[in-house]
């Protein structure tokens, strides 16, 4: 392979011109000896050619190309569930949540371990928006972290600064853990090099993140406007599918892409996450650990014996 087809696309203009003026690469290289430095952000950093691979991120990959991300829910502590649901053909990345699951600190190194392993990203909600828990969290190979009940632009850029290491933010250096979520020959200077591109999600689903929506849109850094639909229909105080509802999510994935965010909305099911994919949505959960668990036995024992087995579990109940 030749060196500029290793190039990121959006800098093959400049490898064109190389080729124009004359000065072709012709050398064979490994992707191991050299490759464009694309876990860098290119408006902060000219074409750079390093000697080591870049961490590699499932989810930048597929928002690079263009293509939805559908992902997953995880609730439910053990690497076993985690395996399962990331080794599911078509899921990208699968959200571990520390704010209303069943997990904890001691939980997360090892759930991004087997999702990493899967080839998907693992991005971890944590409980709010506390410096000290998005470290945690990125410290055990989170490729992402989601920040929940945000309310304005000044604690969004907050929360960012806390996942950047200086002099983009506040993150202390501390990766002994963080080598296993991006390939077996990470090293140490290579996380910290593609570290400051780690996904900075922050869900809108309160009435003054609503009311702020232009200004946290803008903030330098945010990734993802990640929608949670449950509490934005509390917070708001409307009918959870209503059309209130709906325009508030409309007005959300328009604002995201007006300044050039990613949209992401939290579903509970595939019909309900083809929809939101139709309509532009970027990033998709499709399904909970424990709802599809709880109806899936539900489904059976009432195949099984006739009886009426419907249950309530999770957000499926709503």
């Amino acid at each position: 392979m030749k060196i500029w087809q290793l190039l990121d696309p959006k800098n093959l203009s400049y490898a064109t011109g190389l080729i124009h003026m004359g000065k072709k690469i012709t050398s064979q290289m490994t992707q191991r000896t050299c490759y464009f430095l694309s876990c860098l952000r290119p408006s902060t950093n000219p074409l750079i050619l390093r000697t080591e691979m870049p961490i590699r991120i499932p989810l930048k990959e597929l928002f690079s190309a263009g293509k939805t991300a559908f992902g997953a829910w995880n609730t439910i502590p053990g690497i076993g569930i985690v395996r399962t649901i990331s080794s599911t053909p078509g899921i990208s990345w699968v959200c571990v949540d520390a704010e209303h699951g069943q997990i904890n600190d001691t939980h997360i190194y090892a759930h991004t371990t087997a999702i990493s392993a899967s080839g998907c990203s693992p991005i971890v909600r944590i409980p709010d928006a506390n410096a000290w828990w998005a470290k945690r969290a990125l410290d055990a190979g989170a490729h992402g972290v989601m920040v929940p009940l945000l309310r304005d632009a000044a604690s969004v850029r907050e929360t960012v600064a806390s996942m950047k290491y200086p002099p983009h933010g506040i993150r202390g250096f501390g990766p002994m853990y963080t080598h296993h979520a991006f390939g077996p020959d990470c090293t140490s200077e290579e996380y910290k090099a593609g570290a400051n591109d780690l996904y900075v999600l922050v869900q809108i689903e309160t009435k003054e993140s609503i009311q702020n929506l232009e200004e946290i849109a803008q903030v330098d850094g945010l990734d993802v406007l990640f929608i949670g639909p449950f509490d934005l229909a509390l917070n708001l105080e409307v009918s959870f599918g209503g059309n209130e509802h709906e325009d508030a999510i409309q007005r959300i994935l328009k604002t995201a892409h007006k300044y050039g965010k990613k949209a992401a909305i939290y579903c509970t099911n595939g019909d309900q996450a083809r929809i939101r994919a139709e309509q532009g949505f970027d990033m998709i959960s499709i399904a909970t650990d424990v709802d599809i668990l709880a109806n899936g036995y539900a489904a059976s024992i009432s195949r099984a014996t006739n009886l009426d087995t419907n249950v309530s579990s999770g957000y499926s109940a709503t």
